[in-house]
């Protein structure tokens, strides 16, 4: 880009200001040739706005001749360009060719283009979206395994149940949204990674209320991936992070911040995930995931539903647990109340979720849980899922036509 040297046009706002004081607004005040604006004690120079037009027309500078720099230290200015649409497309490719490395989105539809693109550079969405600046969206996700979506209609049931709870209207019925979300994979030409999608009232305004939102919009992306979760067991700590109320922990919303700050606190403390514990101090879940154990009893245990999200993953595994049952190496399984202790002292802990799908829990704050290593439970019910990924029923296999 080149340099901005044409000499600056600085006209002091104050001199567009018809009156010496703003109604309603006493701390702005009119002075001979620059307005001061008051705050509890202080005052600052009104800044003056000014633009420098590059040769051809396209590129402005906002230039302000005091803002940043009330004390008067010596930094006398600074240069903001004013971008054209087709130079903000320019940097947003130059962007993504740095990060191409970490990133692997391979297709994206939007309903507010009405399309697919394969550019990641275009995979973007307005700022006044409801979603980006008030939380209000839901979210699901589904697995792609050698050319079949997993549990797509399974999630994508819980998808529109979450929609009903935060009160999003669909854009389009439950046939179409599937069908475009089949199309966005077989586009990607992705064969093994996942699919993500967002419902959300959509653009319009920056208010609380949704109702300057235009039309509810859906949004797909997908994500290429690599190996699958390793079968490592991990450390996970109690989190001091406060659950959300059971009203929420059943919607998969984006107001994921709690369990944001509930990962960010495992990894602080050099552990994997942090487990919540319910409002009457019992094991609810994880920050993304499920949790369930293996008794000395040899029950498999997980925690009720009512509280914490439905994790398709975790009824999956309860009913494929069902074989372990059969053969003898589990003699129940069950759905209840743990206390901490009970799940301190189970012979075996595991996380289960698409992201993970089944990893051992190894220890627990300070308690080594059962032997200390990765249980034969957990690993066959890894086995399991996997199994039923690659091979299992058409009911959690949905092919997709490349």
């Amino acid at each position: 880009m080149a340099s901005l040297t044409a000499p600056s046009l600085r006209e002091p706002v104050s001199g567009n200001w018809p009156i010496g004081r703003i109604a309603g607004f006493p701390g702005v005040i009119r002075s001979p040739g620059r307005a001061r604006v008051a705050f509890h004690g202080g005052s600052y120079r009104g800044f003056g706005v000014g633009v420098e037009a590059r040769r051809w027309g396209v590129t402005r500078a906002v230039t302000s001749s005091n803002w940043g720099d009330p004390a008067g230290v010596g930094i006398n200015t600074f240069r903001v360009p004013l971008l054209s649409g087709s130079e903000v497309a320019e940097k947003l490719r130059e962007f993504q060719e740095k990060v191409t490395s970490r990133q692997n989105y391979m297709a994206m539809y939007s309903s507010i283009f009405g399309g697919i693109t394969t550019d990641p550079a275009a995979m973007v969405i307005h700022m006044d979206d409801h979603m980006v600046h008030r939380g209000h969206g839901v979210f699901d996700t589904a697995a792609i395994m050698d050319g079949y979506l997993y549990e797509l209609d399974q999630h994508l049931d819980r998808f529109l149940r979450s929609a009903s709870m935060a009160k999003i209207r669909l854009p389009f019925e439950r046939s179409t949204m599937r069908g475009i979300l089949i199309q966005t994979v077989s586009t990607s030409r992705c064969r093994q990674g996942s699919l993500r999608y967002w419902l959300s009232p959509g653009p319009g305004d920056f208010l609380l209320s949704p109702s300057g939102c235009l039309n509810p919009v859906l949004y797909a992306i997908v994500i290429k991936g690599r190996a699958l979760p390793d079968r490592k067991g991990v450390k996970v700590i109690t989190s001091s992070v406060p659950m959300k109320s059971p009203q929420f922990s059943i919607m998969k919303s984006v107001n994921y911040l709690p369990n944001a700050l509930s990962k960010m606190e495992a990894e602080e403390n050099g552990a994997f995930a942090a487990i919540w514990l319910d409002d009457e101090g019992f094991v609810a879940e994880g920050p993304n995931m499920n949790v369930a154990f293996v008794t000395s009893d040899r029950e498999l245990l997980m925690p009720h539903f009512d509280k914490i999200l439905s994790g398709c993953t975790a009824k999956r595994i309860l009913v494929l647990a069902e074989q372990l049952v059969a053969d003898g190496r589990l003699r129940g399984i069950r759905l209840g109340n743990v206390s901490v202790q009970e799940g301190k002292m189970a012979d075996e802990m595991m996380l289960i979720g698409s992201g993970v799908i089944v990893k051992p829990v190894l220890q627990w704050d300070d308690q080594v849980i059962g032997a200390g290593k990765e249980g034969p439970v957990a690993q066959a019910l890894f086995d399991l899922i996997l199994e039923d990924m690659k091979s299992g029923p058409p009911e959690v296999r949905v092919p997709v036509p490349y």
